[in-house]
Formats: C-alpha cells, structure tokens, sequence
C-alpha cells in the first residue's frame, strides 16, 4: 500500500478566498456568519448564514463561463486552481492519465435550479437556457475541474448529504493508496444559500435565527454556510521524487451506515466510523490529538458525537481537543468537511486549534474540551475530520504530521 501525502489546497468561503486568509480567521476565532443578501430574504424565517460577501463571479470567469458555470462549480474551480498551483503539478502524458478528480456535493447545481424554477413557475416563461442541466447536474464541478487541468483518469461525485467531502476525500485516498491514481483532486463544494435552498431547510426546524453555538448548552440550531475547499493528495513516492512541498499525510480512512433513521443520529454507527479511521491507519488510539467535529450545534448530534468520541476513546478522551469551526464559517453540507480539514492542517503543520467561538454555557452530556471561544497552541501529531450525514452516513479521516 501507497503512502498517500497532501501537496496542495486551496479554498474560497465564509472566512477567507484561500488558504491564508481562512486560516488567519480560524486562529482569531473569526466569524463569517452574519444577514444573508439574497433576493426575498424577507420571506425567509432564517435570515443568517455563511454567505461568501463581496464576491463577484466576473472577476474569475468571462461570459461563455458563466453560463456553463453554477455557483458551486465556480467555487470548486477557484479553490482546484490554487491547490494545483500549490503543488506545482502539470498534467499531460502518463500523469495525466492516471489523475483524476472525486468532488464532494448534497445540493450541486441548487443556484440554478432555484433561479430556473422561478423564471418558470412565477414568473411564467416557457423557455430556460439550453446550458441548464449542464449547469445544475452535480458533476459539473467535477468535471470542470478536469477539463481545465487535463485531468483524464477516474472523476465523478459523491453525494452523501453533510459526508460527501468526506466521502470524496477518502475514496480519493484509497485510489491513490492502492495504486490506481498518482494523484487526485478532491475536496467539496456548496452553494445552497438561495430562497429555495434556505426555504427547504427551514421546514426540518434544526436552525437557528441568531448564531451556531456548538456544544454550547445554550446552542438553538445549526446556520447554513457556501464554499469549497480542494487539495491534492499524491503518492508519496511520486511527490518526493519531484521535491514537493508536503503539507501532511492522508493516514486513514473509514465509513460506516447507522441503518436505523434517516435524520436523528445514531452513536454506534458515529463510533464505528471514527474507530475504524484510527485502525486504518494503524495508530495507537492515545496517539490522536485533536478532532475537528462534526458539531452542527444541534442538540441531536452534538451529544451523540461527544458520546461516540468518550466511547471509542475512553480515558483518552479527557485528553483530545475537540472543535467545530462550523461555529465560524456555518454548515457547508456536502462541501463542509473539505474546508473543515483546512482546520485538521493547520493543528499539525502550525499546531494552532481552532476553536468553538460562540460557547457559552456547559453542557454535561458534552463534557469534552471543546476548545471553546479562542484559538490554542498545542503540538499534535495525529488528527480526525469527521462527518456525519442524515441518512446515517458517516465519514472519517485520519491525518498525521509528515516526516
């Protein structure tokens, strides 16, 4: 089996539009979450989320783009150029042919979905531009990807709910670890911050109007957030032999189903998902130092998570940094766990931890070290990503400090 190493990443989201700006913002416990400004806001019950402000999509994109381009795409396009560029890569020849692309996504082309069903149904046109399902099938992003970088070996999305980062990240760390791939790209990206988007969220009732507050006892929901992260994950073998810069290594992975609801979370299956991840990588469990949690701020997962993490670690617990920087940049659903393992990389290569900004109150069925309100410097060596989604799906990334 491959050693598999991260020689590239690159973001655009609620804290920063790269990898510097974000990461600045997660050690200063920054938040990116503040009033939405989309059109009829005012009919929305939730008017708060994660919204990438100031962006303009003329500046990164021309016309004949754009109209191939949904939201999504273009976030995962920006965020594919700066990890590439990281990396020094070029693409043509054999590496080309054994590159690829696997991008996570829940909502995929939602943007335009939401404006096309308006012009449609309330605005009363008989005609959509003939771009459409380009635009809005959950491939694109993918496949743009590879278009612009000559990617020709396996690409395509995963689509597991608030796990499908996660899940594109390990499938991509499998198919580099087992010789298949030399390099892939992968990460996620979201755009569900429209009427639609925020509307259809708002009948399951698990949101909050005011802010994300994590493990927090005082904590009323979780808030909806947009972006993408993507990195390069390499044979280790393969980056050595160029002298690339490696920012980490992909130790583990695992994935378990609860298979018991759709929506409310299960602990067996979160714990099964997080032990596996250590054991793929063949790490002692006292050996992880940090988590970056999945930690929506909702009652239901936030306790569930916390008792899988006491479970699987047992005493060890007491001793783990656990933190959700959805309290700073909100829930990216299917793009979320790519720019949390922003978080993961920054507590091994600058050992900060981001915190949980927001906390306010204990909660006893939460009784980890939350890391709650400010950054903190801490040597760590071994680190987890997780991700749980509804349906019961769960996602689990082990990564270590390279040497």
């Amino acid at each position: 089996m491959r050693r598999v190493v991260v020689t590239g990443a690159g973001t655009i989201n609620p804290l920063g539009e790269d990898v510097t700006a974000t990461s600045a913002a997660m050690r200063e416990g920054r938040c990116g979450i503040g009033p939405l400004e989309i059109r009829d806001v005012d009919r929305l019950s939730i008017q708060i989320g994660g919204q990438i402000k100031g962006y303009a999509e003329s500046d990164h994109f021309n016309r004949q783009q754009l109209a191939l381009y949904d939201r999504f795409t273009q976030f995962a396009l920006l965020s594919a150029r700066q990890a590439i560029v990281q990396s020094g890569l070029t693409f043509s020849g054999e590496l080309a042919d054994h590159s690829g692309v696997v991008l996570g996504t829940s909502g995929g082309g939602l943007t335009t979905q939401d404006e096309n069903y308006r012009a449609v149904y309330e605005e009363g046109k008989n005609r959509v531009h003939p771009f459409i399902v380009p635009r809005l099938m959950n491939n694109a992003a993918a496949s743009h990807v590879s278009i612009e970088w000559n990617l020709r070996g396996p690409t395509f999305t995963v689509a597991t709910a608030c796990a499908s980062s996660n899940h594109a990240m390990g499938q991509a760390f499998n198919m580099v670890r087992s010789g298949m791939s030399k390099v892939m790209i992968t990460g996620g990206s979201e755009a569900m911050l429209c009427f639609g988007g925020i509307k259809a969220w708002e009948g399951l009732r698990v949101m909050s109007k005011d802010a994300c507050r994590p493990f927090s006892a005082t904590r009323n929901g979780m808030v909806q957030g947009e972006g993408a992260a993507v990195y390069v994950f390499e044979d280790y073998e393969h980056a050595k032999a160029r002298g690339a810069e490696i920012l980490c290594e992909v130790a583990g992975f695992a994935m378990s189903s609860d298979a018991s609801d759709i929506v409310t979370p299960s602990k067996q299956g979160a714990a099964r998902a997080i032990a596996g991840a250590v054991r793929d990588a063949k790490l002692p469990f006292d050996s992880v130092g940090y988590i970056n949690a999945h930690g929506t701020g909702t009652a239901a997962n936030d306790k569930t998570e916390c008792a899988a993490v006491a479970d699987v670690f047992g005493h060890h617990a007491d001793q783990l940094m656990i933190s959700s920087t959805k309290s700073m940049h909100g829930h990216l659903i299917g793009g979320t766990g790519a720019v949390e393992l922003l978080a993961c990389i920054m507590a091994l290569r600058d050992g900060v931890i981001a915190p949980t900004i927001g906390y306010q109150e204990a909660d006893p069925e939460c009784a980890l070290d939350v890391v709650p309100n400010e950054a903190r410097d801490a040597d760590v060596d071994v680190v987890l990503s997780n991700a749980f989604a509804f349906g019961g799906l769960n996602a689990v990334i082990a990564l270590r400090k390279f040497s």
